[in-house]
């Protein structure tokens, strides 16, 4: 089950409470969020005592972004393994949760991996639980040391494709530290552009229906003391023709082997415009978002969300978790039917760069994405 604790969030400095985290109270061990549902009107955190909490979080966005998703993923198999709960349905249970976003299967299933090995050379259910928590720890500060190489090599790409400082850059729904066990994504880019004085204005889009780029971005933008403009998603196209976009950096919750990218509905429109308008458009994410056994974007799974969340608007101050229809306040006429997918599909030819932690991959291709990816796999093993 999970409680709530309130926090107060009246101060202007940087959030100091962290997306997620592991605490081992008397009563057993707990996986701490920060209720990413109730920003930015208050910073409520859950606590999760086992992985059907944790599997609500994730669905109700509780907890989301694909990075942090991973590391929740993996988190909630060591929560099981920890509490004597059972391990394999656990993982199932956690890698279902969300079936876009790769990265949760990927965490879930690394820290299963880990309990596994230890049961198979012979350790026993605390041993074996303990490995699956080292996992996760492990994964947790990877994804942090690969959101500071992701920043540098993003800013180094903005620099090189737009000198002389100065960008305006437009991004899509929340990819901060709300997503990360660092600074984020392609939030990290912008970050480190404005840290050094490079950056002009960042424009935030909304991002319909679930308001991720309102709520969230312009939460951390405000908080970091950027300068930055809230629009409305179908404002872009203005914004694009006015001449006022330098650059679009999005993340990724899928990318394909072909380079197709999976990320919060209406990146792909952006993608168009930015492709019509000679704007460069740049995704940034970790090497675990790269899903090499998926070909194409035609073979993405992409989550549909309730209807509900597109015919009724829900108030921050309102808890989200478990919520149906009916929590809201009803903007469509009663039984209106509603088109919610959670993500859309950008072709790898609107892409100008996918940026990683371990560099950028420009021009996009099936070839280039595999090298990282094996650079990547050498630089673990070794």
């Amino acid at each position: 089950m999970a409680d709530q604790y309130a926090r107060s969030g009246d101060d202007k400095r940087p959030t100091e409470i962290p997306a997620i985290r592991w605490e081992e109270p008397p009563e057993g061990p707990v996986l701490v969020l920060l209720d990413q549902t109730r920003l930015p009107a208050e910073e409520v955190e859950l606590v999760c005592t086992d992985a059907p909490a944790l599997v609500e979080a994730i669905r109700s966005l509780a907890v989301r972004g694909a990075p942090l998703l991973g590391i929740a993923g993996a988190y909630g198999v060591a929560l099981a393994a920890a509490r004597g709960f059972d391990v394999d349905e656990a993982a199932a249970a956690l890698a279902g949760a969300r079936p876009t976003a790769v990265n949760l299967a990927v965490g879930v299933r690394r820290a299963h991996s880990a309990h596994e090995a230890a049961l198979a050379k012979g350790g026993d259910v605390r041993q074996a639980a303990a490995a699956a928590l080292a996992a996760a720890r492990q994964l947790h500060r990877e994804d942090a040391e690969a959101s500071g190489r992701m920043a540098e090599h993003g800013l180094a790409l903005l620099d090189e494709l737009l000198p002389g400082g100065g960008h305006r850059v437009l991004t899509h729904c929340n990819t901060g530290s709300l997503v990360s066990g660092g600074e984020g994504t392609a939030f990290a880019v912008a970050l480190a552009a404005h840290r050094t004085g490079r950056l002009r204005r960042l424009w935030v889009d909304e991002t319909r229906p679930l308001l991720q780029g309102a709520r969230l971005t312009a939460y951390e933008a405000a908080r970091s003391g950027m300068a930055y403009t809230l629009l409305t998603d179908n404002a872009a196209g203005s914004l694009f023709a006015a001449g006022e976009v330098d650059a679009v950096l999005i993340g990724a919750d899928r990318i394909t082997a072909d380079g197709s990218v999976a990320n919060k509905v209406g990146s792909y429109p952006l993608a168009v415009l930015a492709r019509y308008h000679h704007v460069p458009f740049i995704v940034v994410a970790p090497v675990t978002t790269v899903d090499l056994d998926t070909a194409d974007g035609a073979s993405i799974e992409v989550e549909q969300r309730s209807g509900h969340e597109v015919t009724e608007v829900t108030a921050p101050q309102v808890p989200a978790v478990g919520t149906e229809a009916g929590g809201g306040i009803p903007v469509a006429p009663l039984g209106t039917q509603a088109y919610n997918p959670a993500f859309d599909v950008t072709p790898a030819e609107l892409v100008t760069a996918i940026v990683t932690e371990e560099g950028v991959v420009s021009p996009v291709t099936a070839e280039a994405l595999a090298e990282v990816c094996a650079r990547s796999h050498r630089v673990t093993a070794g």
